[in-house]
């Protein structure tokens, strides 16, 4: 087939002119760092996900570190999570200096699988971190139920899960916490960012204090006429929270939010539909019980009947001027975790076996109903082309 003159990028965030305008009128407010802006960005958010409080930050990293420090984790603990993740889910568990307990994945949302999560609890287990991987919903009703029995802390993993539903509920007020990100790929953009949102008015008061030094309550506003320089440290804390440009950009890209979902949405099913009938390939499934975020459109390539595996065929995708990605290496595959845990390959088997298989392709607003036919075509083309 023939090859596209332009690289078609693996991702390009929809930035317009209102964006850029929010962040303009955010510089002449004056509330470049934490302050009113911030502030209106955490209301509005909460209000889309249905919580009772919100806390932005500078990452969801941040957001996932300080939600296991409000949980009371640390030394001694255990803290079960998924290994098909990013490494700051497992990392920021490390960070409280508590252990990582990895379970493996449900072999057709690639969420932790809730039946595998009673096998690893101990007397030390203190809180579960479910991720909600791609943008689907983990299976919270099962997960909540064993966190009741047990008495566990859920802070979910919603870096992928803006505009991600669970049969009635947005992902963001079911667990105790939730952390979800804006970086540069993500739904929501705001460059880097994040929020932890939670119904716990404790909760919410401690991560604002662990989010900005461990200082006082209003601090961010003790330059103000209203305001004092006396401050007082809490907890020795990190400095996490979310400046009012990144703020800015985020109001911005609340406002388009449902179009953009929509628009996710729409070429989600361009490409499902696309891939119906390849026997080559297999397409992400939706349980009923969620409304898919979309963060990522990930397929799984039957490699046992083609004769290149899944990195060759990256590279004959890039050939083609195609990019793309792959979510993710497992985490307890990583040197770090191999060495300090005595993890191995094979101890996750519906994890590794998935990420053998997958490939992240090209997905978000921006695109044209034509860059989803064209990779659709090269994906074919190649499938064809090293078919056994």
């Amino acid at each position: 087939m023939e090859k596209r003159a332009e690289f078609l990028k693996y991702y390009d965030a929809l930035i317009e002119e209102s964006d850029i305008e929010s962040i303009i009128a955010t510089l002449k407010s004056g509330w470049l760092s934490r302050g009113k802006v911030t502030n209106e960005f955490e209301e509005k958010f909460k209000d889309l996900v249905g919580a009772k409080y919100a806390v932005a930050m500078n990452s969801a990293t941040a957001a996932l570190h300080t939600s296991l420090i409000c949980a009371g984790v640390g030394e001694g603990d255990e803290v079960i999570t998924t290994p098909l993740t990013f490494a700051a889910s497992a990392n920021t568990i490390i960070h409280t200096g508590a252990t990582p307990v990895f379970v493996d994945i449900d072999p057709e949302t690639k969420c932790i699988d809730p039946e595998k999560i009673r096998e690893k609890i101990t007397d030390r287990t203190k809180a579960i971190v479910p991720v909600h991987f791609a943008g689907h919903a983990c299976d919270m009703d099962k997960i909540m139920k064993i966190a009741e029995e047990h008495n566990l802390f859920i802070s979910e993993d919603g870096a992928h899960a803006t505009y991600t539903k669970y049969k009635d509920k947005m992902i963001g007020s079911i667990g105790n916490t939730t952390s979800f990100s804006f970086y540069y790929t993500k739904n929501l953009c705001t460059g880097e960012g994040g929020i932890l949102t939670t119904d716990d008015e404790n909760i919410a008061n401690m991560a604002r204090e662990v989010s900005l030094h461990g200082m006082t309550k209003n601090a961010w506003n003790r330059y103000g006429k209203k305001g004092s320089w006396r401050y007082d440290i809490s907890y020795p804390g990190f400095k996490y929270n979310m400046t009012g440009l990144q703020a800015g950009l985020g109001l911005a890209q609340l406002g388009k939010l449902e179009c953009m979902q929509e628009r996710r949405e729409e070429l989600a099913r361009l490409y499902s539909e696309g891939f119906k009938e390849c026997e080559f390939v297999r397409i992400p499934k939706v349980k009923s019980y969620t409304r898919h975020a979309w963060h990522l459109y990930a397929i799984e390539l039957e490699i046992e009947k083609l004769s290149i595996d899944r990195d060759e065929f990256i590279q004959e995708l890039n050939e083609m001027n195609v990019g793309t990605s792959v979510h993710f290496i497992p985490v307890h595959l990583m040197s770090y975790y191999k060495e300090r845990f005595s993890y191995k390959e094979g101890d996750f088997p519906v994890c590794e076996d998935y990420f053998n298989r997958t490939i992240s392709l090209p997905f978000y607003p921006k695109m044209k109903d034509e860059d989803v036919k064209y990779v659709i075509d090269c994906v074919k083309y190649i499938c064809d082309k090293y078919k056994k």
